[in-house]
């Protein structure tokens, strides 16, 4: 087995092409589009490239490549966090121990080169899709959510990665008779009235402007969660602009003030990967197909992100917008994953519990010095 940096554009198609053939006759996994996973790794299509160094590796036996690891370093985030914190992401491999310790001696090797003094992952080029799956491996993962056979994390034990943080996901389904507890809607009417607080959806009409107060609050509202880097304009106008074609307006809610000023809001994905699941990672000849028809009819979510500025933090305003999102998307069918609460933010697991959400998953993000 050796190590090979990715140079040639055939690298590349073995890179991303490798989780098709790990993964083909797993139930579990879901093979995004192959065009999507690609424009990640083109700075024209992912800004965050623009503030990011990395380092793309193979790992070949006989010829043909059995694993893959990415090393990278954001800049942005680690001047905001004051840390040089290098990345790892993007991990597959197979299960012998020696394989597992070439990628990640490769990675950390790197990092090293490159004057960080850890290693955090696996972590991604995408928003929030961080970690590996610890625990509640079914049902499938759901849009922009990591997966990986269990063995993984036995080898990022053995190499001597330790925890740092794991991320929570909970469940509320309809169809197992979930509906929000009465005190609930009790206490969100009276802050509602109390507060003089209205609740909106996204107006696609004036996206662009929905998309700049969505920037604002989530740098406003979420700076102080662990492992959060502030949102370039470009990034989330590139994010913004990705996700206008699968949107439904009624799951992206606003929360405003008496004067019409945001205060808060709450993001609902369609959980597009049960169509991907029968689409095998290509749009054409028929996948577009399956998306147009789909996409409407969709009644699973996962809830990707909720935010409320510091001046309204305590005041139950978090429930009023989960539960705008609830009675927004509600049909007979809703499904809803809240993916993901960090582990120590003790009042929003509080607050998830209590509206009755079910323990659904668990991911894990490790570290590593690298001297």
């Amino acid at each position: 087995m050796k190590i090979l940096p990715v140079v040639t554009k055939k690298d590349l198609n073995d890179f991303i092409n490798l989780p098709y053939k790990i993964y083909k006759t797993d139930p579990m996994w879901v093979p995004p589009l192959k065009s999507e996973v690609r424009n990640q790794f083109k700075i024209t299509k992912n800004p965050f490239l623009e503030h990011c160094t990395y380092q793309l590796f193979l790992l070949q036996e006989n010829g043909s490549t059995i694993g893959r690891i990415t090393a990278f370093i954001d800049s942005l985030a680690n001047e905001f966090w004051d840390a040089p914190i290098g990345l790892f992401g993007y991990y597959e491999c197979p299960r012998e121990p020696a394989a597992s310790r070439l990628l990640l001696d490769a990675a950390r090797e790197w990092l090293r080169d490159q004057g960080m003094r850890s290693m955090r992952g696996p972590w991604s080029f995408i928003s929030q899709e961080w970690g590996a799956v610890l625990e509640g491996y079914q049902p499938p993962p759901v849009i922009m959510a990591p997966y990986n056979p269990p063995f993984y994390i036995d080898q990022f034990d053995a190499y001597g990665l330790k925890k740092i943080k794991d991320l929570l996901v909970y469940v509320i389904d309809a169809r197992d008779g979930y509906q929000i507890p009465e005190r609930i809607l009790k206490l969100t009417d009276r802050v509602a009235e109390k507060l003089n607080i209205r609740v909106r959806s996204l107006n696609m009409k004036d996206y662009d402007s929905d998309v700049d107060k969505f920037i604002s609050l989530s740098n406003d509202s979420l700076a102080n969660n662990w492992g959060y880097a502030p949102v370039t304009t470009a990034e989330a106008a590139a994010m913004a602009h990705d996700l206008k074609s699968i949107l439904h307006a009624k799951a992206v809610v606003f929360a405003e003030d008496s004067e019409g000023k945001p205060i808060g809001f709450g993001i609902a994905l369609p959980d597009v990967n049960q169509l991907l699941k029968r689409m095998n990672g290509r749009m054409f000849p028929f996948g577009w197909i399956t998306l147009l028809l789909g996409l409407p009819k969709l009644t699973h979510y996962r809830m990707f992100a909720l935010g409320v500025i510091p001046e309204y933090h305590g005041k139950a305003v978090d429930s009023l917008i989960y539960r705008a999102l609830y009675e927004s998307c509600f049909s007979p069918d809703l499904r809803m994953e809240i993916n993901y609460v960090l582990e120590n933010n003790g009042p929003m697991n509080n607050a998830i519990l209590k509206l009755g959400a079910k323990p659904l998953r668990k991911y894990r993000i490790f570290e590593i010095p690298v001297s």
